[in-house]
């Protein structure tokens, strides 16, 4: 089998070595993480110290206020799913939006799309269970950066300039905070978030204050949930501009987050190629990709090579029957994952990959279950229900906006791993909430108004999330790898090919990451306005006119989105036999990094 080689000029290096390794998607992050493994903390220590920077320093790309999930794999132990996402409020009933508030879709934009804030008490959950530093210790990069600066990234300024006319008329409390004066900050300018700051130092004490380390990191869970609480109630009962263009107030009660608690969970898994993936559950859609390789794995290895024509034709077509089970049987329901992972299902689903590109949603189905109708379809760029305004990455002043997401990954000398994809609360996405310097996330919309939806908007019920971190084991059940990416729709999608060159090309992560990628928007988007394009797809230039071509004569819709532009993934691995171990990080963005020795 011939696979097409890497690029010989890569834009970075693969590092290795054999004391531990971080890889984020921002550089104040890596080196948070890098130094707290230098000064004897482990992965998990490094990984949480790194989480709370990330809250600090991507404010556009994630906050406390937001969500997290992680894969966990200590060493010696089973690989667990940590869970930061929190369920729907109490309040959020369909019946409520739908009747009252008068939605047909879960807006993206303001409070009634916030789920309950879950990262920060995942993450000291985290610490508490297998981490070994203080919270004093392991917040004190993130206080410092929120008390005394740090300098603002290029894309979070243009964030906040394309929403400064929105928080100028619409939530005086984000205009306060992210434009005093009246004046978006400038790329590079040293921006403090004092109110954040003081929540974090209020933690401290309150770990301070406890008999030992763990009741210490119980304790600063505890005080999050005392500080969050009141402040949000009562200031998302003021009804405020959302997504749909109009005002409405949010649902989210102090109750909501006082009950709220992380947890780990079994993941699923899927082998291939001597490996085993492990990803979330199908509250997640991390299966998707799950679902893909047991397709893929059926195929020889010169229908798995991204760069060629047949290849990436491939690869499109066996993520579109994924996803197309995504969007039918997932959810925080009881979801037929074991027959939707099976060989047999898989052997069915692969008979319907042609040679021609599929417009279709096309399911799978389930025997003894009734399968759910398909959402209601729009193709991109038609006006949701509401008659509002739609556009991305365009945001107006009725609310519209996108986010994205973070992604980290860190080994260490012991072999513990993480990986771990925290997202929302972006600074866009609701009012800040004062007091707390931070708003809330918009996870919500990622559920549908359908009763008979299995990720519909049901009180308690977590959304079915995007996040997607993911860890691979080695043929005797060791970790070997920690990858991911921030993109939404896109995560699994751009780890899909990734895996591939890996696994099956023999690339080193540095070399699979640098080669040009592509997705499929031929599925419906999770997030508001929850639109999609039949046959679509998204490509990098770099995979060359010949192939291309070759794509659009198949009958994909293609988007050319430049040479280097789809993709943030980073990933940390480690040889079980030698102990090596090595990182990598995307140059895309110039944003991600990655370290180690």
């Amino acid at each position: 089998m011939t696979y097409t080689p890497p690029d010989p000029h890569r834009t970075r290096p693969d590092l290795q070595g054999t004391f531990g390794m971080a890889a984020t998607t921002h550089w104040l992050a890596t080196a948070t993480a890098q130094s707290v493994l230098e000064r004897g903390g482990n992965a998990f220590d490094a990984a949480t110290a790194a989480a709370f920077v990330l809250h600090v320093v991507e404010p556009h790309l994630n906050g406390p206020g937001g969500d997290m999930t992680g894969i966990v794999a200590p060493a010696g132990g089973s690989p667990q799913v940590l869970v930061g996402q929190g369920p729907a409020p109490a309040r959020a009933t369909i019946e409520h939006y739908r009747d009252t508030e008068g939605l047909d879709l879960v807006p993206g934009a303001g409070a009634l799309a916030a789920a309950v804030p879950g990262a920060v008490d995942a993450w000291l959950l985290l610490l508490r269970d297998h981490g070994t530093w203080p919270v004093r210790d392991v917040l004190a990069h993130a206080v410092g950066y929120a008390r005394d600066g740090h300098p603002l990234l290029a894309a979070a300024s243009a964030t906040i300039d394309r929403v400064a006319r929105l928080f100028a008329e619409h939530w005086p409390t984000s205009a306060a905070r992210w434009t005093p004066g009246g004046r978006v900050p400038r790329p590079g300018e040293l921006v403090t978030n004092p109110e954040y700051a003081d929540v974090l130092r209020r933690l401290v004490e309150a770990a301070d204050g406890a008999p030992g380390r763990e009741a210490g990191v119980d304790a600063a869970r505890a005080a999050w949930r005392e500080i969050v609480s009141p402040a949000v109630e009562d200031f998302v009962a003021t009804p405020h501009r959302h997504a749909d263009g109009r005002d409405h107030a949010g649902v989210l009660t102090a109750d909501d987050v006082a009950r709220f608690r992380a947890g780990y969970e079994t993941p699923a898994t899927a082998d291939f190629r001597g490996h085993t993936v492990v990803k979330t559950g199908a509250w997640g859609q991390g299966p998707v990709l799950l679902q893909a390789l047991r397709l893929l794995d059926g195929f020889d290895d010169d229908r798995l090579d991204p760069s060629t024509e047949r290849g990436a034709h491939t690869v499109l077509e066996v993520l579109k029957l994924a996803l197309a089970d995504r969007d039918t049987w997932y959810g925080d329901a009881d979801v037929p994952l074991e027959h939707l992972l099976s060989a047999q299902y898989a052997a069915e689903r692969r008979a319907l990959v042609g040679e021609n590109a599929s417009h279709e949603l096309r399911p799978g189905v389930v025997p003894g279950r009734t399968t759910p109708p398909l959402p209601p379809l729009r193709v991109a760029g038609e006006a949701p229900p509401d008659g509002s305004g739609v556009g991305e990455p365009t945001v107006q002043t009725d609310g519209t906006t996108r986010g994205d997401t973070c992604h980290l990954d860190v080994v260490d000398r012991w072999g513990n791993m993480v990986s771990a994809t925290p997202s929302g609360g972006w600074l866009q996405s609701s009012p800040t909430v004062p007091g707390l310097g931070f708003c809330l996330g918009t996870r919500l919309q990622m559920t549908w108004l359908d009763e008979n939806s299995p990720s519909r908007l049901a009180p308690g019920v977590r959304p079915r999330t995007t996040l997607s971190p993911t860890i691979v084991l080695g043929p005797e059940g060791e970790a070997v790898m920690a990858c991911g990416t921030p993109g939404g729709d896109q995560q699994d999608q751009w780890q899909l090919p990734f895996l591939l060159r890996v696994l099956v090309g023999g690339y080193t992560p540095q070399e699979a990451i640098d080669a040009p990628t592509l997705h499929t928007t031929s599925a419906v988007d999770s997030f508001w306005p929850r639109t999609w394009t039949p046959g679509g797809a998204v490509v990098e230039s770099r995979l060359g006119a010949e192939v291309l071509a070759g794509l659009t004569a198949r009958g994909h819709v293609l988007t050319d989105a430049g040479p280097w532009s789809l993709g943030r993934i980073s990933a940390v691995t480690r040889d079980p036999a030698t102990g090596v171990l090595g990182a990598a990080a995307n140059s895309r963005g110039a944003q991600g990094y990655a370290v180690g020795r």
